[in-house]
């Protein structure tokens, strides 16, 4: 069985509740083991994935960032992104991406709706995207 960590910065607590959620929700229907973290913010989220990188298959980076007045949000859109990109290359393990990047709490709000019938949020997409590639095996001609 695979395992699947889902890294949940729980700086706005409702918003990264629907993403966990919806996530969660995925992985189980996919049969897939499922243990959560909570880390204080998106900032967090690469190193607690290094320090779990032999651990599970797979993970999720759950969170949001909401730009405010200074550059402070490209700062840390930018290096949090790069370095859960660089992780996911540099171990091959598939790092779904579910970081919502919102210039506002409506947006952000929006894009984690829990349970939506129209449409899936950043949560199920990307516990999706890990299930997926880690589906997505070579197949013999």
């Amino acid at each position: 069985m695979k395992k699947i960590l889902i890294l949940n910065s729980n700086y706005y607590k409702e918003i990264s509740k629907n993403l966990v959620s919806n996530a969660k929700k995925i992985l189980i229907q996919k049969k897939i083991l499922v243990h959560i973290l909570d880390v204080p913010g998106v900032y967090e989220i690469p190193v607690a994935i290094k320090k779990n990188i032999k651990k599970y298959d797979g993970f999720v980076a759950l969170g949001c960032v909401i730009k405010g007045e200074t550059p402070h949000f490209d700062f840390i859109c930018s290096s949090v992104f790069n370095s859960i990109l660089n992780l996911s290359v540099n171990y091959n393990k598939p790092i779904g991406n579910g970081i919502i990047t919102a210039l506002n709490i409506s947006q952000a709000k929006n894009r984690s709706i829990k349970n939506s019938k129209t449409k899936l949020n950043k949560g199920s997409e990307s516990a999706n995207a890990v299930v997926m590639i880690l589906k997505n095996e070579p197949k013999k001609i």
